[in-house]
């Protein structure tokens, strides 16, 4: 016997995956765990039995409800599943399965659009934080088609503009959460910073490399991977994460000047695999490095000669684009907003299927 579940399946920013309704799903969480886990063919790292496309960057959950603070028009629960491991895990936000949730909200009934746009103020469950995400909504209908383009991602689509509001040290409690701009780890220079995401920044220089190797040379690479995930191991009790063995934070950068004319150049382990592309949050907390006084970034970085501050974030297949008003606090900063565009597509809209046995 099988079980269906109304599911709707979106790409969001460079980003795919399946977005529930929280009513939809059973209230518990055991349960719910493995339910979603059943959907999405987890563990197998081919997830064959299921709708995840064997990647973390398409082995994603969006649970969404009515709002629970009075600041926000919906709530978003963003839920990670391990592709290889029987595991959904809760640690992080996701900035580009957030592009699509205030579409999905629409499409749910539980947002009314305010006309051709509709502003939707999102409570990130994860971090206990608020989004504003601004999308086409011509006629009351949420719009997909447009002109828009993000690297990473075919084509062109609607813009899904966002706006974090106050997400530093969502994660970790503070921007800088060693309370270090750099910091000493196993030899290595690293900067640990939360701003929406938690990440440690190292010179690609530091690990022999050029910063510019594919994702799957990094990959192949068995002793950086190795020396890499000594430095998070050891890295997340002073980033206030505890024991980060089983967590998917912090995602690790490994930094070089930019290739192509942007800010910088990333490479990003999240943990374990390599990132395609770059998170939007992971490159927001990225960019907010690279105008942070005497961190790893300072001097590798190259900042806009016009003095603002939108930084192009270079990642394996093209960049990442934020905008960011910070104000200069001595030795530090404080950031006043982070802003960046993704888009978002409806896939699938209809019912996934799960053994009927795991929700009697």
């Amino acid at each position: 016997m099988e079980r269906a579940i109304r599911c709707m399946a979106m790409r969001g920013g460079t980003s795919k995956g399946l977005y529930f309704l929280a009513s939809d799903l059973p209230s518990d969480i055991p349960t719910r765990d493995a339910v979603l886990l059943a959907a999405m063919g987890s563990p197998d790292i081919r997830q064959i039995d299921g709708m995840g496309g064997a990647d973390p960057l398409t082995s994603k959950i969006a649970v969404v409800s009515p709002p629970t603070r009075p600041d926000a028009d919906i709530d978003y629960l963003f839920l990670q599943c391990v592709v290889d491991e029987a595991r959904i895990d809760p640690s992080q936000n996701c900035g580009n399965i957030l592009a699509g949730i205030a579409a999905f909200g629409i499409l749910r009934g539980l947002i009314q659009p305010q006309g051709d746009i509709t502003r939707v103020r999102i409570h990130m469950v994860n971090s206990q934080n608020v989004a504003v995400a601004t999308i086409e909504t011509p006629g009351g209908i949420p719009n997909f088609e447009g002109q828009a383009r993000i690297d990473g991602v075919p084509g062109t689509s609607a813009p899904v503009l966002i706006d974090f509001l106050d997400v530093a040290g969502s994660t970790c409690g503070a921007l800088l959460p060693t309370g270090n701009a750099r910091d000493s780890v196993l030899g290595v220079d690293v900067t640990c910073i939360d701003n929406g995401m938690p990440v440690v920044l190292m010179a690609a220089s530091d690990f022999g490399l050029t910063g510019t190797e594919t994702p799957e040379a990094m990959e192949a690479n068995a002793e950086l991977r190795a020396r890499v995930e000594a430095i998070r191991l050891a890295i997340g009790p002073m980033m206030n994460l505890g024991d980060v063995t089983k967590k998917t934070v912090p995602k690790m950068c490994l930094i070089s000047p930019p290739a192509n004319g942007g800010a910088i150049g990333t490479r990003n382990f999240i943990p374990h695999r390599v990132h395609k592309t770059i998170g939007v949050l992971g490159a927001v907390s990225v960019a907010t490095a690279c105008v942070l006084p005497g961190s790893v970034a300072d001097g590798i970085a190259i900042l806009p000669a016009d003095g603002t501050l939108r930084l192009d974030v270079e990642h394996p297949t093209g960049f990442f684009t934020v905008d960011l008003e910070v104000e200069h606090q001595n030795a530090t900063i404080h950031v006043r907003r982070s802003a960046l565009l993704r888009t978002t597509r409806r896939l699938m809209d209809g019912h996934v299927y799960i053994p009927a046995k795991l929700w009697p």
